[in-house]
């Protein structure tokens, strides 16, 4: 019997897991696709935000604070990706100008205490791109930029290596509530017990309470949203990350710098009954392009090099719901974590293991817990010295697998065969970037295929892009 299931491996899992492996117990996290930080973590703006948008005094301002100055510290500790941006929240006339010192006194009741109001003037001196229509700006030096599946990997590669254990392609089909804890099945055969359930689902937060509890007394409302990808070579357009005002609908359209030097524009914002929605539309990204032009003037979309779209977990509260189940004890639900999630995430685990569980009080504090999460080098980001070094250590960094990122063949296999290893195509992607480029792996896709093949000793007709489902060749067509 386990101590405790995770079940969902996003971001909020991720650190939950980790959380959770400081203690001498036994830890079992639950994916139901195949890899982790595919969902709500897989499509995202990747920012972590200042504090100054959520309702003062809510689970929602307190846990952003608290979890924007902890990833100061796991930077370190996890080798987190992380760029310091800042922020310029945007308004374009005396009624904006209004709003946006309403938005200053939210920021001021969440304790965010660094910010300033600038005009334009001042303002476009470190954005010389900004909207010309633009008369003032809100900024916040604390809002930065991360990689929120390079976050996923480090929190759960961690884990595991701490001692949790984690099986994907495990989807939750039925819970039973029993005398000592709960029964768990998994896809429909399988079967495990535990103590306790965590339930990190994101959009599918209500249907897994829904197994254990009559009432649910929460509802998730998914809500869909696009966006585009700007090539690195536009890196420098925008400095900070750009909002508008927000509404009742979210933070609204970006322009948000990436880690890797590319530029995210979007999202739009729409509710919709699908929670497993993530196709572009037309009005969608003309919404998107529509309406980034009143935080920069000619926005670079001839560098478009992808779009895509991602679902969000908002729920019919109004804040984070952090809690255990009434009706089901033992059973504790993660959900509504929607925006600021990704900035929370760190804070919401502390939170749930410390404050609600008590996890302390029943198990002891595993004394070879070990907080630090080596990361590979990578190569392209090197001096061109320290590169000739690493090839004379290692001749894989001397074969080049991805042009567009610089990723050599030993990153590929890393990504294939570390603690967190993929053999899927889109897994090696979001590991070490091969694809992820101008060509969107029109070069490297097939020398990838070749090195997943070899390296896990697959046949060629075995390897997937993501899902099980989504074989690269289904039969061969060569007759001998």
């Amino acid at each position: 019997m386990y101590d405790y299931v995770v079940i969902g491996a996003g971001i909020i899992g991720g650190f939950v897991a980790r959380e959770l492996s400081k203690y001498n117990l036994n830890a079992l996290v639950l994916e139901k696709e195949n890899d982790v930080a595919n969902v709500q973590t897989l499509a995202n703006s990747a920012v972590l935000h200042s504090g100054h948008n959520p309702e003062p005094n809510t689970l929602k301002s307190k846990l952003c604070l608290w979890g924007n100055k902890l990833y100061e510290e796991l930077e370190e500790e996890l080798c987190l990706p992380i760029l310091r941006t800042g922020a310029y929240v945007v308004a374009h006339n005396k009624d904006e100008e209004l709003k946006l010192l309403d938005l200053v006194e939210t920021t001021k009741a969440n304790n965010v205490t660094e910010y300033a109001l600038l005009d334009y003037e001042d303002a476009v001196k470190t954005e010389p791109n900004l909207a010309k229509s633009i008369t003032k700006v809100l900024s916040l030096p604390t809002t930065k930029v991360t990689y929120p599946w390079e976050v996923t990997f480090a929190c759960m590669e961690n884990a595991i290596l701490n001692g949790v254990e984690f099986r994907k392609n495990s989807e939750v089909t039925k819970i039973t509530k029993t005398k000592k804890g709960f029964k768990i099945t998994i896809n429909n055969k399988d079967t495990l017990e535990t103590k306790y359930v965590i339930n990190a689902t994101g959009v599918n937060t209500d249907d897994i309470a829904a197994m254990v509890e009559e009432k649910v007394d929460f509802k998730i409302k998914p809500r869909h949203g696009e966006y585009f990808v700007l090539d690195k070579r536009v890196k420098g357009f925008v400095n900070h990350v750009l909002y508008p005002l927000p509404t009742d609908l979210g933070k609204g359209v970006l322009l948000t710098p990436q880690v890797h030097g590319n530029i995210l524009v979007g999202p739009d914002s729409k509710f919709v009954d699908d929670k497993h929605r993530t196709n572009n539309t037309p009005t969608g990204l003309q919404y998107v392009k529509e309406n980034a032009k009143f935080l920069a003037d000619d926005v670079p979309f001839h560098q478009i090099i992808r779009s895509f779209a991602g679902i969000r977990a908002t729920s019919n509260k109004d804040d984070f719901i952090i809690k255990e189940s009434k009706e089901a004890k033992g059973f504790y639900h993660l959900a509504g974590i929607d925006s600021p999630g990704l900035t929370a995430a760190p804070a919401i685990a502390k939170y749930l293991v410390n404050d609600v569980m008590g996890v302390g009080n029943q198990y002891t504090e595993n004394k070879d817990f070990n907080p630090i999460r080596k990361k590979n080098k990578e190569f392209g980001s090197l001096k061109y010295e320290e590169q000739l070094e690493l090839i004379k250590q290692d001749p894989l960094y001397g074969n080049i697998i991805c042009k567009c990122e610089n990723i050599t063949e030993r990153e590929v296999l890393d990504a294939i065969n570390g603690p967190l290893g993929s053999n899927t195509i889109k897994g090696v992607k979001k590991r070490c970037r091969a694809g992820a480029g101008l060509c969107q792996g029109g070069y490297c896709e097939e020398k990838v295929y070749k090195l997943i093949v070899r390296e896990t000793n697959s046949t060629p007709l075995d390897v997937c892009y993501d899902g099980p489902e989504s074989k690269i060749f289904v039969s061969e067509t060569k007759v001998k």
